[in-house]
């Protein structure tokens, strides 16, 4: 700096500045060298004044003075800066500085509104870290010391001020508070705590309860909550969870919170507006606006992320860090928790589901009251009625379920339930499906006495069910049917059951009727699905109890263009309609 300081003090005027910029080239480019770095200085110096002096216009000649030449009074000259580059002219804006009108249309309110509602949640697991070269052998993933795979997954960066093998030692994390390798003696384990990611939740109460995804939390023994634009963290306890809805609820200690409003989602319709508010990649409080493409999602998909979901699809854009924030209506109502995306990508889409606000209440208030979720319960096996077996029943397509299998001493068997009874509606609301069955019934708790209409021998009727509870494994599920083909029971060989046929098949002892020992590859049994190993319990709704009756019956039948089977199968009883070629 000091030759720096020694040119500006030699230099006049504008040359100064101009001396500076080259001369810090020079200092840059031979620090090392102090002999060039004087004769540099020096010619910089000349090339400068001589380029100042050039753009300087000449000033006219004095006349010859002798009394200056001899000690007279000095002349003093005044040498003109060079002249600056003129700075380009701004272009002219049209400028309106007038905020919008009253009645504009915006979501901006709704959007603040829904902020104060919405946290992120960093979550953690504590596990042993162990030190020496055990440690060092037990090293994370090395992707994860890309910074951007890190802000991706959303884990905090390893602090800078560290020595860069301190910092490897500690990337799992260990944190500046991990003992130093001890050397002298065998490893030892200690606990670090290692970040799992981050995800968002909904504040739904003033004191501090949570809403989020079962997924965003499991695992984690640490969950730290951040709300408010400051960020204020508070440590979370984890009041429950629910696999089966992909639920979870939070307990924070805090007061006058900004709780969101629920809304009721059975009145959400596709192409409804919507706004996803949540934390992707840990940008807080982001909001995006979509439609609802569709409700009542529940297909083999959605089944992956919950068996119970009968999600909303979305084009609101739904993100990592997204899960468990809050979905919306135009009024700013809770109708969801953003859930899941379909994405080849790994980045949104277009196609994001939440869980129906409804279920999510209901879920959090079990969790809450009870520390478990409380379902209802039937003790029914159901399946979806095709087109023929809607011919069979006299239904109408998208209506209700058909009963397959009755469980005794349930409480559909107590209440007089059979099979071959058709749901169509539970307390006056219809049910298309045995899956809106299933998650209707399960939606409420056990002991609610319900009212199920149904069909029974092509006739309506009413009968009312007490619930019980759901047990935790299904006691009977729903089997998928497979589309009919035409043509009967030919191709199909068949046996007695009996101890070594049932060891053979595992088939439960309460079952009954004909073992399935073959099936030709090309009949219409094969397409129908019935494999080796099924049981023929009815045909015709007539029950069977040997080999001989199920041929017999069979034979009567031939000129039957439909038959309709009971068959158990894999576990479950279903119901499937064979049709003879014409």
């Amino acid at each position: 700096m000091t030759p720096q300081r020694s040119v500006l003090l030699n230099l006049r005027n504008g040359v100064a500045y101009l001396a500076c910029i080259s001369l810090s080239g020079i200092l840059s480019a031979h620090a090392a060298d102090p002999e060039k770095r004087a004769d540099n200085v020096a010619q910089s110096s000349a090339t400068a004044t001589a380029s100042a002096q050039a753009d300087t216009p000449a000033a006219p000649a004095a006349p010859a003075d002798p009394a200056l030449a001899k000690g007279g009074a000095k002349q003093t000259t005044t040498i003109a800066s060079p002249g600056a580059p003129k700075p380009n002219a701004l272009p002219q804006l049209k400028l309106d500085n007038t905020p919008l009108p009253p009645n504009t249309p915006t979501y901006a309110p709704v959007v603040e509104k829904v902020s104060a509602s919405v946290v992120t949640i960093n979550t953690s697991q504590t596990a042993p870290a162990a030190n020496g070269r055990r440690g060092e052998q037990s090293e994370r993933n090395p992707l994860f010391d890309d910074p951007m795979i890190r802000r991706f997954f959303g884990l905090p960066d390893p602090d800078p001020a560290q020595p860069p093998q301190q910092q490897k030692r500690q990337s799992r994390p260990g944190g500046p508070n991990q003992q130093p390798e001890d050397n002298n003696g065998p490893s030892r384990k200690r606990e670090q705590s290692v970040p799992l990611g981050l995800g968002s939740g909904v504040i739904v109460s003033a004191d501090g309860y949570i809403l989020t995804n079962n997924h965003v939390i499991d695992g984690a023994d640490k969950l730290e909550v951040s709300l408010g634009k400051n960020g204020r963290k508070y440590i979370a306890k984890k009041i429950g969870g629910d696999v089966r809805t992909d639920i979870a609820v939070l307990k924070i200690d805090a007061t006058d919170l900004s709780p969101v409003t629920f809304a009721d989602s059975d009145h959400l319709r596709a192409g409804d507006i919507v706004i996803a508010v949540g934390n992707p990649f840990n940008l807080t409080r982001s909001a995006t606006m979509g439609v609802v493409s569709a409700v009542g999602r529940r297909d083999a998909q959605t089944s992956q992320m919950a068996d119970l979901g009968n999600f909303i699809q979305t084009d609101a854009a739904i993100n990592m860090g997204n899960s468990g924030g809050a979905l919306v209506d135009y009024l700013g109502r809770l109708v969801g928790i953003n859930t899941a995306i379909f994405s080849k990508t790994g980045g949104n889409q277009g196609i994001g589901f939440s869980v129906p606000s409804n279920i999510a209440r209901s879920v959090m208030e079990s969790l809450i009251k009870h520390g478990r979720v409380l379902r209802g319960f039937l003790g029914i096996g159901l399946q979806d009625l095709d087109e023929s077996l809607q011919k069979e029943f006299h239904v109408e397509p998208g209506t209700g379920a058909v009963i397959n299998e009755v469980r005794p001493g349930t409480p559909a068997s107590k209440a007089g339930l059979k099979e071959y009874d058709v749901i169509t509606s539970v307390n006056d609301k219809k049910i298309e499906g045995y899956k809106e069955l299933q998650l209707t019934i399960a939606a409420l708790p056990p002991g609610t006495s319900v009212k199920l209409n149904l069909i029974r021998d092509k006739k309506p009727i009413s009968v009312s069910v007490v619930l019980g509870e759901k047990p935790e494994a299904p006691v009977a599920a729903a089997a998928p049917v497979p589309e009919p083909d035409p043509d009967v029971l030919d191709g199909v060989t068949v046996a007695d059951l009996n101890d070594a046929t049932r060891q053979e098949f595992r088939i439960p002892s309460e079952v009954k009727g004909a073992v399935v020992t073959a099936v030709e590859p090309d009949s219409v049994a094969a397409s129908t699905g019935i494999r080796p190993g099924d049981v023929i319990q009815e045909i015709k709704r007539r029950p069977i109890s040997s080999a001989d009756e199920a041929v017999k019956l069979s034979e009567e039948l031939k000129r039957d263009k439909q038959v309709l089977l009971r068959v158990y199968s894999r576990g479950s009883s279903r119901m499937l309609v064979l049709e003879s070629k014409p």
